[in-house]
């Protein structure tokens, strides 16, 4: 695992870049030949070195990235650098002027109001669902939920831990089974997400309002500028992805048979349930659950919650989100600490995600998890924290 960082490890550099304490600039710092500690050098802007930058030049962190992490070796330690653009941005301004007009996707109105009418029909279905198809009903979730989480969130929106070949097909499975969009579409929004959040540019910006947040921002065009940061992000690491992109070219199809089909004739094949209560039960019921707790990770906790690592920022730390979302409610650490695969500091605690990650990498699918060291997280609630922060 890639823990950031050994404060006791030194280090020799020539060149390293770390993030400013007073600013979310960057700058990079011309070392010549010294040896320090690694805490004092990194990372995510913890900590600066005055007596020992000589010469600085100011960039954005759209240009460059810390995740860090200390691979011990001989007593040193080595910083390591990635390129997702995942990383607020604080030199976007929004346009000055009138906002563009609304205008309505009447489609996805519509089709979200019958499934959320379907949905309530499942509610009313559930008493005379067998044990069977609740259960089913649950893992189907959980598989979907997976998919969102482990699969388009932290392994491919921000490339926090690798996975085999056979975990990323599951993945990409999975993810068609929640039906959010393809892994592509879905990386690239919430990538521009973390690097414009609450601007114009985020596409489901909190400030907006609630519905916005959580379901508003699917029945309305996007912004231009969502449209336009979208199409300047470096997507190559997807498109050179071919699980991704395999996904992408056949997603309807995946669609129609992952979410809908394979739900609904499971439980009428093996234990004869119904088609009516399969299809309104662990077909759409599910499906609306998984889509409203993906869309509260977004909304609720965005508004609702304590901020203990960054005050400046509205992401919020929510537990009923976590919860339902099996992991992502950890927001304001997620939001502060984009690149650590557990999105929390309390690793699996209300964090299935990050338990099925663990997993993963004891059955050799997964590796490379990266994580904040507890020295840097306590850096960081010292220095911007709202002071809720609470050890466990």
């Amino acid at each position: 695992m890639h823990v950031l960082s050994n404060p006791q490890a030194k280090v020799e550099v020539s060149n390293i870049f770390c993030f400013s304490k007073d600013s979310l600039t960057c700058q990079r710092l011309h070392l010549t030949s010294a040896r320090i500690p690694l805490a004092d050098l990194v990372l995510c802007g913890e900590k600066r070195l005055e007596s020992t930058r000589t010469n600085s030049a100011k960039m954005t962190e759209t240009e460059t990235r810390n995740h860090l992490a200390g691979k011990q070796q001989n007593g040193g330690a080595m910083a390591e650098i990635s390129t997702v653009e995942d990383v607020f941005d604080d030199t976007y301004k929004e346009k000055e002027g009138p906002k563009p007009p609304k205008m309505m996707v009447w489609r996805n109105i519509i089709l979200m109001a019958l499934l959320h009418f379907a949905a309530l029909y499942g509610l009313i279905l559930l008493p005379s669902a067998s044990a069977s198809t609740l259960a089913w009903s649950v893992v189907c979730y959980l598989i979907s939920a997976l998919g969102v989480t482990a699969g388009a969130h932290r392994l491919w929106s921000h490339r926090s831990y690798k996975a085999s070949n056979p975990l990323r097909v599951f993945l990409a499975l999975a993810n068609s089974m929640a039906f959010q969009n393809d892994i592509f579409e879905w990386a690239r929004d919430h990538r521009v997400h973390h690097k414009y959040s609450e601007t114009d540019a985020d596409p489901h910006n909190a400030t907006r309002g609630f519905f916005f947040a959580h379901i508003g921002w699917l029945l309305v065009r996007k912004h231009p500028d969502v449209i336009e940061k979208g199409k300047k992000l470096d997507m190559s690491d997807l498109k050179a992805d071919k699980v991704v992109m395999f996904q992408r070219r056949h997603y309807k199809l995946s669609v129609l048979i992952l979410c809908f089909l394979v739900p609904t004739l499971v439980p009428w094949y093996f234990w004869g349930e119904s088609l009516i209560v399969a299809y309104f039960i662990p077909g759409l019921l599910r499906y609306a659950v998984v889509l409203n707790a993906t869309w509260l990770v977004n909304s609720a906790a965005h508004i609702w919650g304590n901020r203990p690592y960054d005050k400046t920022i509205n992401p919020r730390e929510n537990p009923l989100v976590a919860f339902s979302a099996i992991g992502e409610g950890f927001h304001n650490y997620h939001h502060t600490f984009p690149f650590d695969y557990a999105t929390s500091e309390f690793g699996c605690k209300l964090n299935i995600t990050t338990a099925f990650i663990d997993l993963m990498c004891f059955l050799g699918l997964a590796n490379d998890p990266k994580k904040v060291s507890k020295e840097l997280i306590i850096a960081r609630i010292q220095r911007t924290g709202d002071g809720s922060h609470k050890s466990g």
